[in-house]
């Protein structure tokens, strides 16, 4: 058997008795497959969890009443070895989907279909999953519910497709040495970027990006920034307003950062900390020093990364800065302003 079969079996497994699961039967299909110390780390306002059973109470049990007869479905699931701490991982990104028939954490129900992003890394050990760590785009629910927060976004938000080349599933093992070309381009791309964030630097010249992405790269930022297309774009649309409209820019680390096939990933907890100079997503200037959870997923053509899906936890960004996206909303749907 191959390095990660038993791994991605485990995880595969899972997933298929969650999509069977109802609202009151997932907290038993989730305390099967978790270990006793399973830790849980998620978007605001779930944040950190301990044990199946508040997991299920917390997440799981409104979400998938909100979502009625929800499915996961996926764009990329790779497995891997994390370099930061050596567990085995799995990764799976895409967008559950289900009908948006109640009211979930102020978002008003639209009985209509709904694609809620997600990228969930699931760490196994001793045959249980032991640590999940799950990303779901809450801004993205919210604009197609039509209660979008926050101002005009630079790039443009829609149901972002998955690889270009239709091979992001890697139910069988890749290659080994595909995945550690892979993550050595990830890794020199993130040694760019660190060594400006180092110099002070508030840009980037455009060919310290020719370096390690395709000049017609895709970049699918959170709902908030949106996605954008070509290096020229993307330096206008997010890069440049990110890097000159953020100070004190201070990387913190991943918590898990691995690699298969064409494909990398990784998470933390959190990636970095700025301070906001006024401008970035259209906000003004704010003197917190404020922590990013950031998801990234990459697929590698050739020698260069052709697309990169991105999950930042936006709402706990703002929160930290005295902006309640949810309470706000919640108070406006409930008429208690």
């Amino acid at each position: 058997m191959s390095k990660y079969q038993t791994t991605k079996k485990i995880v595969r497994d899972y997933f298929e008795a969650m999509e069977s699961a109802s609202p009151e039967t997932v907290g038993d299909v989730l305390a099967s497959f978790t270990s006793e110390n399973y830790y849980w780390r998620g978007v605001y306002p779930f944040r950190e969890l301990h044990g199946a059973e508040a997991v299920a109470k917390t997440f799981w049990t409104p979400l998938m009443q909100s979502l009625s007869r929800m499915q996961r479905r996926q764009d990329i699931f790779i497995g891997g070895t994390n370099e930061i701490s050596g567990e085995q991982w799995v990764m799976s990104m895409g967008n559950f989907m289900g009908l948006f028939d109640a009211d979930w954490l102020g978002i008003p129900r639209t009985r209509k279909i709904a694609n809620l992003r997600y990228a969930e890394f699931n760490c196994v050990e001793n045959g249980k999953i032991s640590q999940t760590g799950i990303f779901i785009d809450i801004i993205s629910l919210m604009v197609q519910a039509g209660v979008y927060p926050l101002p005009p976004s630079t790039g443009v938000y829609y149901n972002y497709p998955g690889p270009r080349t239709h091979d992001g599933l890697l139910y069988e093992d890749a290659p080994e040495g595909e995945g550690v070309v892979t993550l050595a381009l990830v890794n020199e791309m993130i040694q760019d970027l660190s060594d400006l964030n180092e110099s002070g630097s508030m840009g980037c010249p455009p060919e310290i990006l020719e370096r390690t992405w395709h000049d017609d790269m895709i970049w699918y930022g959170p709902a908030g920034i949106g996605a954008t297309y070509t290096i020229p774009r993307y330096q206008e649309q997010h890069q440049l307003p990110f890097r000159r409209n953020l100070a004190d820019k201070k990387f913190h680390g991943h918590v898990c950062r691995f690699a298969e096939g064409n494909f990398a990933c990784f998470f933390g907890w959190p990636n970095l900390s700025n301070r906001p100079l006024g401008g970035f997503m259209g906000l003004p200037q704010s003197d917190v020093q404020a922590e990013m959870q950031v998801v990234d997923v990459y697929r590698r053509d050739g020698d260069k990364l052709a697309e990169n899906w991105v999950f930042i936890d936006i709402l706990h960004w703002l929160r930290q800065q005295g902006l309640d996206v949810l309470g706000r909303s919640q108070r406006i749907t409930n008429s208690t302003l």
